[in-house]
């Protein structure tokens, strides 16, 4: 496995330069098995490096500078490697989408056997009773699983207190992300501390989103903090959050191919303690990959190993071209506002 010094350099360019990735880049377009976040096909750009492949694939709706922790992430992994792993073996939890209750045990049943299984919620159009309904398949079908929801924000503080007091009754490890902004996560967590019920919170966006990623471990806003390799600009940078933020972290991923997730594996695998399962299993929810012997949980758990991508996937599922032009074009942006010094990690300098 790719490994580094002890004290390696930030994030930052490869020594090529764009033209380098731009020589190398592969683009692609997996179909997914359900919607997912709203898409079907799930894009990414690929990039081969002498220590392995980095995966670009952050959502179109992600501006250049928000972009740019994920080319930093996909660098690092081609171009630095990975810290030394304190671990093998990678426990995950399976993902259900916001899927009909009826539906569920055919989501589950991709997943194989699991601890923990990731429900989404509040999705636009759908109803408390529809959450309701989707979490008690998943704990009808798992009695001894441990169930933690993740609302994308999409609660505001009223709705997000009633739905996690109702939801609550099957049992909950924790809530990620139930409303938008750090202000209104301490208070539901307030709240809901108040009123004896026993759920976690968990922020993810208010971690990844924020100009400052510390902000909700000083307002007290959460019990524990989602990290994703991709938007916090790599490993190390994760690493780094973690250590200060000094709150339980869960690792998770970003839809990514078997390439992204093995960035997720390395974090996972480097932190000093890992309390609950990781949200790395998302690969069951793709159609195809980009590799033979995918990144998938088996027992509940993923082996830490490298990804052999296969030539002949990369080919079948070729982003047309619009679609790679596209890719290429974004990678150029990007690049020109990190080599220009304008952006690190994803933000903005001021």
């Amino acid at each position: 496995m790719p490994s580094s010094a002890d004290t390696p350099p930030a994030p930052g360019l490869n020594p090529g330069g764009v033209d380098e990735l731009l020589d190398v880049a592969r683009v692609v377009s997996l179909p997914m098995r359900v919607k997912f976040r709203g898409i079907t096909q799930r894009e990414a750009l690929l990039l081969p490096g002498p220590l392995g492949w980095g995966e670009f694939c952050p959502f179109p709706e992600y501006g250049d500078a928000e972009a740019s922790g994920w080319l930093a992430a996909a660098i690092e992994a081609g171009w630095q490697g990975f810290p030394e792993p304190r671990r093998t073996s990678i426990p995950v939890n399976a993902t259900v989408p916001a899927v009909a209750a009826e539906r569920v045990p055919e989501i589950l049943a991709r997943f194989g056997r699991v601890d923990a299984v990731k429900v989404k919620v509040a999705e636009p159009g759908q109803t408390l009773e529809d959450d309701a309904a989707r979490v008690a398949a998943v704990r009808a079908a798992l009695p001894d699983a441990a169930i933690r929801v993740d609302a994308n924000g999409g609660w505001d503080v009223p709705a997000a207190v009633e739905a996690l007091t109702r939801l609550a009754a099957v049992g909950l490890e924790y809530a990620e992300q139930p409303v938008p902004d750090i202000a209104g996560l301490a208070e539901v967590r307030r709240r809901l501390r108040a009123a004896g019920v026993p759920v976690l919170i968990a922020a993810d966006e208010s971690v990844r989103k924020e100009d400052d990623p510390l902000k909700v471990a000083r307002a007290g806003a959460a019990d524990l903090i989602v990290v994703k390799v991709a938007p916090l600009g790599g490993v190390r940078r994760a690493l780094d959050i973690v250590a200060q933020a000094g709150l339980p972290a869960v690792v998770s991923s970003a839809l990514d191919t078997s390439v992204g997730i093995r960035a997720g594996l390395a974090l996972a695998a480097a932190l000093p303690e890992l309390p609950y399962a990781c949200g790395l299993g998302t690969v069951s929810l793709l159609a195809a990959d980009v590799s033979r012997d995918s990144l998938v949980p088996d027992d509940g758990a993923i082996r830490l190993r490298d990804v052999a991508v296969d030539a002949g996937l990369l080919a079948e599922y070729a982003a047309p071209p619009e679609r790679r032009d596209w890719w290429l074009d974004r990678l150029r942006r990007v690049y020109a506002l990190m080599a220009a010094g304008q952006i690190r990690y994803g933000k903005m300098k001021p």
